[in-house]
């Protein structure tokens, strides 16, 4: 009896609509565009063929006017908003901003986002079978890629979705990269470009940051120098040292500090080593969990792409030259406790445009979440954006076309 009751319950359930809020695009479904000609790389190499992992919301215009290209960042992938199943608990990365009436509003927009290739979430990448050995996975064989090479393939993306100028392009962090980079390579493809929490290139200080993520990785016994999968293990260590060691560069003292303090988990001194600190609890937690979501081998190439991006390489190293390409507005918004990337380096993306009479606004906006701000719905971040994606007389049309 017990048993039947709970069949009419699920069955039941089933028929119920889940309730999303209001604000939210509901469930998503990802798509798999496949890619069948010859990719070449920057780094020399040709990958034969590539899939990208994609996810839209909101609906394409008639005229294909209002779509928006979101950019992820490092650890980020095609889920940026809404819920893939009913029983989701956390949405898409930045949700806060996507949806119906939000900053990115999916009533107006018609909104594009995707997994990089090199990435660990259904593109092409380290986990993917290789053709040229016997579909085994990739590993180590997969190819650096660059944030040109993104790009690339986004423009051929763009291309399968008959969208021959985005509306605007927008990414955060590394994500900005590519939107800026976007700019440089494809002027006469957006017309507005939005950068958020970025940089032209990294310092020194942010490629030591990586290359200690990478050598956690690397020096890991559980690494089998790239091969971990043949292996059926992972190094699960060096990930979570890794992911540690980043999450500290992502924060701000402040929220660090508000957050955690000097809290300690068992409320006194154990006198050992192991954890003591409720922000020693909340780091291991953290890289534990990342630990089983990504993939070493793509975090190694993800924070080489972020080492190698240099728009102004060939322009003889010149930032001006190189944004003197560029024909969209700009909105550059930067946060005053990010360390990682700090305003002053946004700052010579302004400077730059601005030497080069380009249209760009710029904010520093306070905000106390560090590099990670950029995530949050911080509200005048969330009215800048707004404002600045807004307003435009053929948006005013109502939507006619999906895809």
């Amino acid at each position: 009896m017990v048993s039947f009751l709970l069949f009419i319950f699920k069955d039941l359930r089933r028929t119920i609509p889940v309730s999303f809020p209001s604000d939210s695009v509901g469930l998503v479904t990802p798509q798999k565009f496949q890619f069948e000609e010859p990719l070449e790389l920057e780094c020399g190499r040709i990958l034969p063929r590539f899939d990208l992992m994609v996810e839209t919301y909101g609906t394409l215009s008639q005229d294909k006017s209002n779509a928006i290209l979101l950019c992820h960042a490092l650890s980020g992938h095609h889920h940026a908003a809404g819920y893939h199943h009913e029983d989701d608990k956390k949405p898409g990365w930045w949700d806060a901003c996507i949806g119906p009436g939000k900053a990115i509003d999916t009533n107006k927009f018609f909104v594009v986002a995707l997994n990089n290739i090199g990435g660990c979430h259904g593109s092409t990448g380290p986990t993917s079978p290789n053709p040229d050995n016997d579909n085994l996975p990739y590993g180590p064989d997969f190819p650096l890629v660059t944030v040109r090479d993104w790009v690339k393939t986004q423009a051929l993306l763009s291309d399968r979705l008959g969208i021959d100028v985005w509306y605007a392009i927008v990414g955060g962090s590394l994500g900005g990269m590519q939107a800026l980079q976007w700019s440089v390579d494809y002027p006469d493809r957006l017309k507005n470009c939005v950068v958020i929490a970025s940089a032209p290139k990294l310092s020194a200080q942010n490629i030591a940051f990586n290359e200690v993520a990478r050598q956690s990785i690397l020096s890991d016994p559980d690494f089998h120098h790239g091969r971990y999968l043949e292996h059926d293990s992972y190094p699960k260590r060096g990930l979570i040292l890794a992911r540690m060691v980043g999450h500290i560069t992502y924060l701000s003292q402040e929220a660090m500090m508000q957050k955690f303090g000097r809290d300690l988990k068992s409320g006194k001194f154990m006198y050992g080593f192991d954890v003591e600190f409720q922000v020693e609890s909340y780091l291991r937690y953290q890289g534990e969990q990342f630990s089983r979501n990504f993939d070493a081998n793509t975090y190694l190439i993800m924070t080489k792409a972020l080492d190698y991006f240099d728009p102004a390489r060939e322009y003889e190293e010149s930032l001006t030259r190189a944004m003197s390409q560029t024909k969209c507005r700009f909105l550059v918004i930067s946060f005053t406790t990010d360390w990682r990337f700090t305003p002053k380096r946004s700052q010579e993306i302004v400077e730059a445009l601005i030497t080069n009479h380009k249209p760009v606004s710029y904010l520093d906006i306070d905000a106390e979440q560090g590099h990670d701000s950029f995530l949050f719905p911080i509200p005048l971040y969330v009215k800048t954006l707004r404002a600045f994606l807004g307003g435009e007389e053929h948006l005013k049309s109502t939507p006619k076309e999906t895809v």
